[in-house]
């Protein structure tokens, strides 16, 4: 590839970004008492030198201030995996805000069981909690499996993601111990007391670890997705589950992004059996809500110990965590939005979009790739698909990244923007994904027409 093509063709897009979204460049510049200009840091990762300022959403369309319209193939990093205000969701809200009242009052609701009913047909799990995002849920997990366990590790993979967690900001080090990932902010202690990391696909390194004998949960998410897509390779989840119960070791999925595998995530899907999951953000249609699951042999456990305090301040719970406003949003989300036959439609959107990229790619003889997890995709600068999340962490490249996103998104399709991923919801239409398709061809060709 020409790399001077390339910085030519990404200087000129970020012009032409700058001059059609003069409303949010606005502003962008009157947040001066906003940390970072953002309400949210995480909002100045971005191809231009500002961020799309939001106007309105509905289904899988978005329409920033400047009154440009884009297919949201982002939809809120998984967030919005139901789609932008979907109709059930907003009279759910509505009924609560207007009709009953009441978002927090410290009081359970009748919609909390059927919630956790179906979170149980839909996980296999049969005790859960809520809480208010997945960074919570992950947080609680560890905790309680620490108590359980009376081990002070967690194991979790190179490059993964489980929001801000402390303990899995980490690396391995030259000697296979935990390092503290670069950027990490604030790391209350240092990483090698509280974790272990393996790179993914690699179930010798987790039996090494798990020898030690001081693991008290493997941490992970049945496929990487936060450093592009990394799928398990065949038979791994089930060694990985296997060295677990052998070691004494608990094994947490975390199916906050793998959700898009299915109605019941990767573990419904793949026949996965762990004694813990955590879910958050799309669960509840985008109103914040997270919840984790037990399975009922460790919640017996846990329920029988007699010196842990899990009413009022043993380190798990929060004041707004299962607050009715929340949990009525994931009934009307799990039972009318994120159906069963909502997730068929979906995976066959994510399918389209699957093959128009690789048909691309084909077309123009790049060494990328595509992989798909249910009703998520995502395309890659090398070919085969890395396997673990260093490879995968080497594959990457902001610059080509920047210009792909920022290509797209002067064109009216926003895709996730770090790496990049694409999501259906029930909303995505063949014609929104064949609209992302043939621009993605069209990028491509600029890039290589001068190569």
């Amino acid at each position: 590839m020409d790399r001077e093509r390339l910085r030519e063709l990404l200087a000129d897009e970020r012009q032409r970004y700058a001059e059609t979204h003069p409303g949010s460049a606005r502003a962008y510049s009157e947040g001066e008492h906003l940390f970072g200009g953002v309400p949210m840091t995480w909002m100045n990762k971005l191809a231009g030198d500002f961020p799309l300022y939001l106007s309105g959403a509905r289904g899988a369309w978005v329409t920033d201030v400047d009154g440009n319209e884009y297919v949201d193939l982002s939809l809120g990093d998984t967030g919005s995996m139901a789609g932008h205000s979907p109709e059930p969701l907003v009279a759910a809200v509505r009924q609560r805000l207007e009709e009953r009242g009441g978002i927090t009052a410290m009081m359970p609701t009748e919609n909390a069981a059927w919630v956790a009913d179906e979170l149980s047909r839909r996980f296999g799990l049969g005790r859960w909690s809520f809480t208010l995002t997945a960074t919570d849920a992950n947080r609680w997990a560890i905790r309680l499996a620490r108590q359980v366990t009376g081990r002070p590790k967690i194991l979790v993979y190179a490059w993964c993601y489980h929001g801000s967690v402390d303990e899995t900001l980490a690396l391995p080090g030259p000697d296979g111990e935990a390092v503290s990932r670069g950027g990490n902010v604030g790391a209350p202690v240092d990483l090698s007391l509280t974790t272990r990391v393996v790179e993914f696909n690699d179930a010798e390194a987790v039996e090494r670890q798990l020898a030690r004998g001081d693991v008290a949960a493997v941490l992970m998410e049945p496929a990487l997705t936060n450093i592009g897509i990394v799928l398990p390779e065949p038979g791994y989840l089930d060694q990985v589950r296997r060295l677990t119960r052998e070691h004494g070791t608990l094994l947490i999925n975390d199916e906050t992004h793998t959700f898009s595998a299915g109605p019941g995530g990767a573990t419904s899907a793949w026949g996965l059996e762990p004694d813990m999951l955590t879910i958050g953000k799309a669960i509840a249609g985008g109103i914040p809500a997270g919840a984790y699951g037990l399975s009922e042999e460790l919640a017996a456990r846990i329920e029988s110990l007699g010196d842990v305090d899990l009413v009022d301040v043993g380190g798990v719970g929060g004041t707004l965590a299962g607050n009715a406003l929340s949990v009525d949003a994931m009934r009307a989300t799990l039972e009318q939005v994120l159906t069963d036959g909502a997730f068929a439609g979906m995976i066959e959107r994510a399918t389209r979009f699957t093959a128009g990229v690789q048909r691309a790619i084909d077309e123009a003889g790049l060494p990328w790739s595509v992989v798909q997890l249910g009703a998520r995709a995502e395309y890659r600068f090398a070919s085969p698909a890395p396997v673990n999340g260093s490879a995968s962490e080497a594959a990457s490249d902001p610059e080509l990244e920047d210009y792909l996103h920022i290509y797209l998104a002067n064109r009216g399709v926003l895709i996730t923007p770090f790496h990049n991923m694409a999501l259906m919801s029930p909303a995505t239409t063949d014609a929104d994904v064949d609209r992302h398709s043939d621009l993605f061809s069209q990028a491509v060709g600029e890039l290589t027409r001068a190569g």
